[in-house]
């Protein structure tokens, strides 16, 4: 499984990602879709206290292989398993297009985040998520990619192979995420 992150974490992401958690300087967070722990190491780097969740028995178990330490936990985000402002901190790093049921999420979130704790999303531009369901298209003469919008407005979800598992992803306007 990828350990260091695709090159737009590596390059694009994460610092903005860091800097906004810095600035925040939270005592807890939680990380939603925490994938293989990734994005939770960095936070315990940061003497923050983090529970990383996953719906995906491997990508738990991985984050557990990685960093025996961490508190990493089998769970869906639209059910999370926390009482009630729980939480300083709660981060979506690239994980609500992953997410079936995005409005119970959200609410999940918002739950148990401690009051004027903060709600951190990363996510894909709806673009560009319009376009991987329809595959790659290219101009004939320049041979750059074309990010075809002909089904943007449509909620769909898709499957691909990632690292060896099979994985879901939603494409949503950004009208959805902005509700």
């Amino acid at each position: 499984m990828v350990d260091d992150g695709d090159f737009s974490r590596q390059h694009v992401l994460d610092q903005p990602m860091l800097d906004r958690v810095s600035a925040l300087r939270p005592g807890t967070a939680l990380d939603v879709g925490c994938g293989e722990g990734r994005f939770c190491r960095m936070l315990s780097k940061l003497d923050i206290a983090t529970v990383g969740i996953d719906p995906v028995d491997a990508m738990v178990e991985a984050a557990r292989s990685r960093d025996p330490e961490g508190d990493y936990q089998v769970a869906f985000a639209e059910h999370l398993p926390f009482a009630n402002n729980s939480f300083d901190f709660v981060v979506s790093y690239l994980s609500l297009i992953d997410i079936d049921f995005l409005d119970e999420a959200v609410a999940e979130m918002a739950r148990v985040l401690k009051p004027g704790g903060r709600l951190l999303v990363a996510n894909l531009s709806s673009f560009s998520t319009s376009s991987a369901m329809i595959g790659k298209r290219y101009c004939r003469d320049t041979g750059e990619v074309l990010r075809p919008l002909g089904r943007y407005l449509t909620e769909e979800k898709s499957w691909f192979e990632w690292d060896g598992l099979r994985v879901q992803n939603w494409h949503r306007p950004l009208s959805t995420y902005m509700r």
